[in-house]
C-alpha cells in the first residue's frame, strides 16, 4: 500500500473537501479523488462518504483518520529531529503540570526556557487533571505522584516526600499528637485532588506501620487552596516538601508526627509514545532535570 494516501486521505478529512484538500496538498483535484479511491480499494472499505455539500469519513474513516494524524505527526517529527539535530528548538511547546508543582518548579524552568531559546513559544496549563496525550495537543506533561501503568512514554526527574504539617495556631494541640491514632482529635483539611485524601499510612523505622482513616473537617480541591487553608490555621494536612519547605523554615508552618515517614512519590515527565522527540521538548526535560538536581543538591546542603 502506498502510505502517501493516508496523507490524501487525512487532507480531505481535515477540510472536508477534495477541492480544499487538493488546494491544501498543491495537486489537482483529480489525483487526490484518484489516490483516496485506491486507498479504499487497497483497504477493501469504504471511507468517506460524498455529499452535495461536505465530505464526512464514516465510521471506519474516523478510525483511520486517527490513527493517520498520528502517523503523520510522528513522520513530521522525524524529519524535524534529523534535519534539524543541530539547530535551535523553535514553535510552540505545550506542556501540562499539577497547579503546586507547575507553579512552584515548572514555571521557573518556562521562563528560562523561552529566556534562552527566543524562537520557542511555551503554552503552559496548570491543574490537578489529567490531560489527554493521546489527541496530540501537549507535548510534554509533567505529572507528580505515581503513575499508572499506559503506552505513554515517562521518565522519573526526581522525587517528593509527603509531609504532615499544621500551622502554628495549632502548635499547643500538636504537641498531645504522639501516634497516627492521636490525629482522629484535630481538625483536618483533605485534599480533593487526591484519589483518596483520608487514608494515609506511616511508617516508623521498617517493622511499625499503622494505616489511619481521618474525618475532613475541610474539603479544597487543589493542593495551593489546601496549604492556604493550613496556614490560615483550618486544620492539618498532607503536602508535598517542595510546596511546603519554605513556610516550615520560616516556622509558619510546624510538621506534625516528625518521627513517622509518609510514601514518598515520583516527579515525571510523560510524552507520547513516539519514537522521535522534537528538539524543543527534549530542550525543555534537559533544562527542567537540571533544576530538579540543583534543587536536590541544595536540599543536602
Amino acid at each position: 500500500m502506498n502510505l502517501n494516501r493516508l496523507s490524501y486521505f487525512a487532507a480531505v478529512v481535515d477540510t472536508g473537501s477534495f477541492t480544499r484538500a487538493a488546494e491544501r496538498l498543491g495537486i489537482t483535484k483529480a489525483v487526490v479523488s484518484q489516490q483516496v479511491a485506491l486507498l479504499e480499494q487497497d483497504l477493501q472499505t469504504s471511507l468517506l462518504v460524498r455529499t452535495t455539500r461536505r465530505v464526512q469519513p464514516t465510521d471506519a474513516g474516523r478510525m483511520l483518520h486517527a490513527r493517520c494524524v498520528l502517523i503523520l505527526r510522528e513522520a513530521e517529527e522525524a524529519v524535524d529531529e534529523l534535519t534539524l539535530a543541530g539547530a535551535e528548538p523553535s514553535g510552540v511547546l505545550r506542556i501540562t503540570a499539577p497547579n503546586d508543582y507547575g507553579t512552584t518548579a515548572v514555571v521557573p524552568v518556562v521562563t528560562a526556557f523561552t529566556a534562552r531559546y527566543p524562537s520557542c513559544q511555551v503554552e503552559l496549563t496548570l491543574g490537578d487533571a489529567t490531560q489527554d496525550l493521546a489527541d496530540g495537543r501537549i507535548d510534554l506533561a509533567i505529572r507528580v505522584g505515581w503513575l499508572p501503568d499506559s503506552s505513554l512514554l515517562a521518565r522519573r526527574i526526581g522525587t517528593f516526600r509527603q509531609l504532615l504539617v499544621a500551622g502554628r495556631g495549632l502548635s499547643d494541640r500538636i504537641a498531645a499528637v504522639h501516634r497516627p491514632d492521636d490525629l482522629a482529635a484535630l481538625p483536618f483539611i483533605a485534599n480533593r485532588a487526591l484519589r483518596d485524601p483520608l487514608a494515609w499510612t506511616f511508617a516508623r523505622g521498617d517493622s511499625e506501620q499503622q494505616t489511619v482513616r481521618l474525618r475532613a473537617s475541610i474539603a479544597i480541591d487543589t493542593t495551593p487552596g489546601v496549604l492556604a487553608a493550613v496556614l490560615g490555621d483550618g486544620g492539618l494536612s498532607v503536602l508535598p516538601d517542595y510546596l511546603v519547605a519554605k513556610d516550615l523554615a520560616a516556622g509558619r508552618l510546624h510538621p506534625v508526627l516528625p518521627q513517622w515517614e509518609l510514601p514518598s512519590g515520583g516527579i515525571y515527565t510523560v510524552a507520547p509514545a513516539t519514537r522521535f522527540r522534537p528538539r524543543k521538548v527534549t530542550a525543555f526535560v534537559d533544562m527542567l532535570l537540571a533544576a530538579v538536581r540543583s534543587d536536590a543538591l541544595d536540599d543536602r546542603g
